[in-house]
């Protein structure tokens, strides 16, 4: 995260673990970073980590496409590249995972604070004003949440039928094993294609949310 740069250069580095994240939050309150600041941040980082997965994706789509059209050479190298596709795919899958899991972390610990601090205003019209501004935060969120997990769901059957087919091909380097793998291609194309038009769709809902809640 960016503004985690400012916290070090402060000297007041804390371990992004489940257990540290409220001692970490309150070092970036300290040096004027709010967790409204960090979950925008962290929208941020998860769009970005979906864009790199889907094309990461499609590069695996297109040696999976290699595969299949094999046609003389060293059957063996193109294998060693379908599982660093493969591999890659999966380092992927896990680093939009661990993004969304910092955002489900900040947000709920956004919603909280909010949520304690409306019985400490005085005026009654701040008060509800403020409270109708978190419902809709929340309701902003709940559907950028739904579209994030909507997304990432659609990774692992991708990524099981990928090692299938992997697995499947380093055990048979043969042209028998090319025609077998010919008949998993269209249904790994069409299972990538709803993965990235799922991540398309949670990428626009991220810049709606991030330009949302930077107005």
């Amino acid at each position: 995260m960016k503004r985690f740069i400012l916290v070090c250069a402060l000297g007041l580095t804390i371990p992004l673990v489940s257990g540290c994240q409220s001692a970490y939050y309150s070092a970036m309150e300290q040096v004027g970073v709010h967790k409204r600041d960090i979950l925008v941040d962290r929208v941020e980082d998860t769009r970005n980590a979906q864009d790199d997965a889907q094309e990461q994706f499609l590069s695996a789509l297109e040696q999976f496409r290699t595969v299949v059209n094999f046609d003389g050479g060293e059957l063996e190298e193109v294998y060693n590249d379908l599982q660093s596709e493969y591999d890659d795919s999966v380092a992927a899958a896990e680093e939009v995972s661990d993004n969304i899991r910092q955002v489900e972390d900040v947000s709920e610990a956004l919603f909280e604070e909010w949520q304690d601090e409306l019985d400490q205003y005085t005026s009654q019209k701040l008060r509800s004003q403020s409270a109708r501004s978190l419902r809709d935060t929340k309701a902003r969120y709940k559907t950028l949440h739904t579209s994030l997990k909507r997304a990432e769901s659609k990774m692992q059957p991708v990524l099981s039928a990928l090692l299938d087919n992997t697995l499947y091909l380093k055990h048979n380097l043969n042209a028998r094993a090319i025609g077998s793998l010919k008949g998993e291609f269209a249904g790994i194309k069409q299972d990538i294609d709803r993965l990235v038009a799922e991540m398309q769709r949670s990428i626009q809902q991220s810049d709606q949310f991030i330009k949302e809640m930077k107005q």
